[in-house]
């Protein structure tokens, strides 16, 4: 996926100055109504329950082989959710943290060496901007150690993510890909679970 594309995918449905100003009030758009979620626990169960589906972890894996970065998957994943009307905009940014570190967890397992942010290979930048908000360095660096490790910061996943975890067999199809790439040096081209309907259809 190309940054412009991952752009118009973020934007996508965002409300802009005054637009409940002249939107009916009869039919509000879901972000306008009391959120599904209000906890960052129950939302992380929601998105981690998700994530785990094979037709969401398979396509989420193959963006993180193709060194998709982990920030950009989680921002989406969180915007989307926030446009969906589960969760407000405090919520979303608050999910940025937990849901980064379902992304590297989920990774682990397949053995895939993520990529956190966008540019980390080419400069010492050491914090990112999530939705327009920096996310501190501390964290960042967090993250890093995580994907060193692969040990999760305690608290962050709960007991139930950690099983599910544990349980998780990544399909023979995907790890076959992971060997290749290894071989190669190459990511493969699979359609993703971000990918344009145009993209997805070849």
């Amino acid at each position: 996926m190309n940054q412009d594309y991952l752009n118009v995918l973020a934007n996508t449905g965002r409300p802009i100055p005054g637009q409940s100003l002249t939107a009916d009030p009869d039919n509000p758009a879901p972000y306008e109504q009391p959120p599904q979620f209000t906890s960052v626990h129950e939302a992380s169960e929601h998105i981690f329950n998700n994530l785990i589906k094979e037709e969401n972890y398979v396509p989420l894996m193959r963006l993180l082989l193709d060194d998709m970065p982990i920030m950009d998957i989680a921002q989406t994943l969180i915007f989307t959710g926030f446009t969906e009307g589960k969760w407000n905009p405090d919520l979303m940014l608050m999910l940025a943290e937990p849901v980064a570190y379902m992304l590297l967890a989920l990774a682990e397992p397949a053995g895939i060496d993520s990529v956190i942010y966008r540019g980390e290979d080419e400069d010492e930048l050491e914090e990112e901007e999530v939705l327009g908000v920096t996310f501190e360095e501390e964290k960042v660096k967090r993250l890093k150690k995580m994907r060193e490790t692969g040990v999760a910061p305690k608290g962050v996943l709960t007991k139930e993510m950690e099983q599910a975890l544990v349980d998780i067999e990544p399909p023979q199809s995907l790890l076959n890909e992971i060997e290749q790439q290894e071989k190669t040096g190459e990511a493969p081209i699979p359609g993703s679970l971000l990918a344009p309907p145009e993209e997805e259809q070849a």
